[in-house]
């Protein structure tokens, strides 16, 4: 069984930057590819940042240029760098990923519960 939990959300102001991190437990083999989403109450989940297996990342135009997904498959986790952040960027963020464990040979979406990002002065 793979779990995935979020960290590194809190209170910054606008322009600061946030690192999250999303730490996968269990029988992970390889964290494939990953994604990050953002959600807002009253609003529809919205795409934040995919990283693809071949390592193409994507990003939604609100985050192109400020953030930056990457894997670190010798830590298994998910990162999102968040630079340069504004109010509009306060969401819970929820990570999930494409993942081979050691016990099923081919790959499951898994997803985590989220972290708060609060964006205020």
């Amino acid at each position: 069984q793979v779990e995935l939990v979020e960290s590194g959300g809190g209170l910054a102001q606008p322009g600061e930057s946030l690192e999250l991190s999303c730490a996968a437990s269990g029988s992970v083999f390889r964290i494939n590819a990953a994604g990050w989403y953002r959600e807002v109450p009253g609003k529809e989940r919205e795409l934040v940042a995919t990283l693809t297996s071949g390592g193409i990342a994507n990003y939604a135009g609100s985050a192109k240029g400020r953030f930056t997904i990457s894997i670190d498959n010798t830590k298994d986790r998910v990162y999102l760098q968040m630079n340069n952040l504004r109010p509009e960027d306060t969401a819970v963020y929820v990570c999930t990923a494409s993942i081979t464990s050691m016990t099923i040979y081919h790959p499951v979406d898994y997803w985590g519960k989220g972290t708060l990002v609060t964006v205020s002065s």
